[in-house]
């Protein structure tokens, strides 16, 4: 995936406005930050850029007489998760029911699990989703509370491939994954054959390959953030079978009631919420 690198020069360039600057610069798809002496360097990828909600954002800004400009560069293209990569992560175990372990490192012990638990190995290679993060583990602990067998099932933003995986482990028919990075499809293809979990489809691309997807969905699930769910939503709608459930997270409490108001106007039911730290996941019928 490509980076742009904003460089943010800020006056003054106190805490106050270095916060409120990141959370604006959330907005437009921005996904971290780094202080400097002039005041942010913020990192967002090329394709998730929303250059107007981020110039309509600094135009608005609530703190009076405060100056903001800020230059584009691209970022060096490299593994930036390499290190974490390298260090790998311990096992992760869901509900007692599922353990997600570093396909790098050994075999963890089962033995303390429930019986039948279902055991997942991922090698993350440039993408997201691991189990370490609250907003994966949601929608697993989501998944293990629903009856998958035989159901067909979307995943979209695959990343690593681990919500897919899981479901197809708890006896989904088949899945179809997507994802907007060349990397995160060919990691999901990757960590599908290590948990030989066939019955995956992985598409490079965003909402709009459903559009090529045939047949309708019974579980749709999608960990991005807040403006791409509510932007994509309707293409979620638009394929999910009668009685479908719609798992969302990724974003954050004060952004529930934007979804929630965008789903009922879509004819979604809200169904049920699950919290972890400061991240939300919601359940729509």
């Amino acid at each position: 995936m490509k980076y742009l690198i904003a460089r943010f020069h800020l006056s003054p360039n106190t805490e106050v406005v270095r916060d409120l600057l990141a959370d604006t610069a959330g907005e437009a798809g921005f996904e971290s930050f780094e202080e400097t002496s002039a005041g942010l360097d913020g990192y967002v990828q090329e394709q998730l850029f929303d250059r107007q909600a981020l110039d309509e954002g600094i135009a608005a800004f609530p703190i009076p007489d405060t100056k903001i400009d800020y230059s584009l560069e691209e970022a060096e293209d490299k593994d930036w998760n390499q290190a974490w990569e390298d260090e790998g992560f311990d096992p992760i175990v869901v509900k007692n029911k599922c353990i997600i372990y570093d396909a790098k490192r050994p075999l963890p012990d089962f033995t303390s699990l429930s019986p039948g638990a279902l055991s997942i190995a991922i090698d993350a290679r440039q993408a997201f989703g691991t189990g370490t993060h609250e907003t994966t583990r949601m929608i697993v602990e989501t998944l293990l509370s629903i009856d998958l067998h035989d159901k067909r099932v979307l995943d979209c933003g695959c990343g690593t491939g681990i919500l897919g995986i899981a479901a197809s482990k708890m006896g989904a028919s088949s899945i179809v994954a997507y994802d907007i990075d060349e990397w995160s499809v060919e990691n999901t293809s990757h960590n599908a054959a290590i948990n030989q979990a066939e019955n995956i489809e992985v598409l490079l691309g965003d909402a709009h390959v459903l559009s090529h997807v045939s047949g309708v969905f019974d579980i749709v699930m999608a960990n991005i953030n807040r403006n791409t769910l509510l932007a994509d939503m309707h293409a979620f709608k638009d394929v999910m079978a009668s009685g479908a459930y719609l798992i969302l997270s990724g974003f954050y409490e004060d952004d529930i009631p934007m979804l929630v108001n965008k789903a009922s106007e879509l004819g979604l039911e809200y169904h049920s919420k699950r919290s972890s730290g400061e991240w939300r996941c919601l359940v729509f019928r």
